[in-house]
């Protein structure tokens, strides 16, 4: 009975996610939460929400990308969008603002990394994806300028994070949907990982 529930009101908060009516989604979210403390797609669909909530462009187009990556493989999208929303942070919403503003002051950004001293320990003979790796799960990597936003996403693509990098891409879109080598990238991608499939 409570496993029907379960996937009774996972279905109903997805459908108020697609109506926008994203409050009735964050409860809904949130009561599978409640009952199912584990279950990662009440518990992204709960950030989701909240990013729409406050206005984060991303969120419905990571959430569309959620319900794709789901229909292929339901546990590897939640673990997919789960690692991914930890990594963002909100950070790719705030691309515009920062890429139009001088470098701030780091005691803003304590609880993250800036990417150029991400790339500094790179460069300094880490591995790109090991090092990624081991800063993904407890902080965010933060990008001040557009040109190392690109780097970053070279990266991604080069150590297997191609579809990390494609979701990066698809919200920056959202900010520059005029950008034209972000929508040669995006292509480029996508056709990449067209072809592996």
């Amino acid at each position: 009975m409570k496993i029907t529930s379960k996937f009774k009101i996972l279905s109903q908060a997805k459908n108020s996610f697609s109506r926008s009516n994203y409050k009735k989604a964050l409860e809904e979210f949130a009561v599978v939460l409640q009952d199912y403390p584990n279950s990662q797609e009440a518990h992204n669909g709960v950030i989701l929400s909240e990013m729409a909530l406050n206005g984060e462009s991303g969120a419905e187009a990571i959430f569309d990308y959620y319900e794709i990556l789901r229909d292929e493989n339901k546990e590897q999208a939640d673990e997919i969008i789960g690692d991914m929303l930890q990594t963002m942070d909100g950070t790719l919403d705030r691309l515009g603002e920062i890429f139009a503003q001088p470098l701030r002051d780091r005691l803003e950004f304590e609880d993250g990394i800036l990417y150029k001293d991400f790339k500094s320990i790179v460069e300094k003979g880490s591995d790109f994806k090991e090092t990624f790796e081991n800063i993904m799960f407890s902080t965010r990597v933060i990008i001040t300028q557009k040109e190392d936003f690109i780097d970053f996403l070279g990266n991604l693509i080069e150590y297997d994070f191609a579809e990390m990098a494609l979701t990066y891409l698809e919200n920056a879109i959202n900010i520059y949907s005029s950008d034209e080598l972000l929508i040669k990238l995006h292509k480029q991608i996508t056709k990449n990982l067209n072809s592996e499939n």
